[in-house]
């Protein structure tokens, strides 16, 4: 009997544990940051490691940010990020259980900029005056659809206490290289010569800087 007893506290520390490790935390998130909105499931693995999978997307627009010398236009500039993304989250330090190192990838199903250029009025060049159809358009476009890794920062708890916490992200994702493209209509054609130029200048363009507010509900 006295060589039973410790077998039997054993077998019930074991269930005790196993009881405690099947026990997943799981929590949903509404974000909004430098990558727009967006939302995310959250689910733990083991104490110090939780995944979630979420989406985002970045509309932006805004007329009449640039102007070309001489040329009286309007301007357009569209920018539009749509991500679907697996990010793990990982607690390297029982002490400082608010912070987290955060990696994973997303694919960019749109990483796309654009810029089109419309003249508004007659252009004069030298003794020849040229209406707008004559001076053309100019549109420039810039992607980067594809795969992108994450690495970053998580601060403050990744789970709620009870029933409702906040948390932030700071990080970048890593895109893909970018493909550029000018096109010109009129006597804005010649700028059509430019892509490979502006492709190589944008080349490097490739960090996405992340700083995200997660405002996250305990299931």
């Amino acid at each position: 009997m006295c060589l039973l007893l410790p077998v039997l506290h054993w077998a019930q520390a074991q269930i005790y544990v196993e009881s405690q490790f099947v026990h997943h935390l799981q929590s949903v998130n509404f974000n909004t940051g430098t990558q727009g909105f967006g939302a995310e499931y959250r689910y733990s693995v083991a104490d110090n490691v939780n995944l979630r999978a979420g989406f985002n997307i970045l509309p932006v627009q805004a007329n009449n940010v640039f102007q070309l010398s001489g040329l009286h236009s309007t301007s357009n500039v569209q920018a539009r990020f749509t991500n679907v993304h697996i990010l793990a989250d990982y607690t390297p330090f029982e002490g400082f259980s608010f912070l987290r190192l955060v990696g994973g990838a997303a694919y960019f199903t749109q990483a796309k900029g654009h810029m089109a250029i419309q003249p508004t009025d007659t252009y004069k060049y030298g003794d020849i005056t040229l209406d707008k159809e004559q001076v053309g358009t100019l549109d420039m476009d810039i992607n980067w659809q594809g795969v992108a890794p994450y690495l970053g920062l998580g601060l403050f708890h990744a789970f709620p206490r009870r029933t409702f916490n906040v948390n932030v992200d700071l990080g970048t994702y890593y895109l893909t290289q970018p493909k550029a493209q000018i096109v010109g209509t009129g006597i804005l054609a010649g700028n059509s010569s430019q892509s490979a130029t502006f492709q190589k200048n944008i080349t490097n363009y490739r960090w996405y800087p992340q700083l995200q507010l997660n405002f996250n509900f305990k299931l």
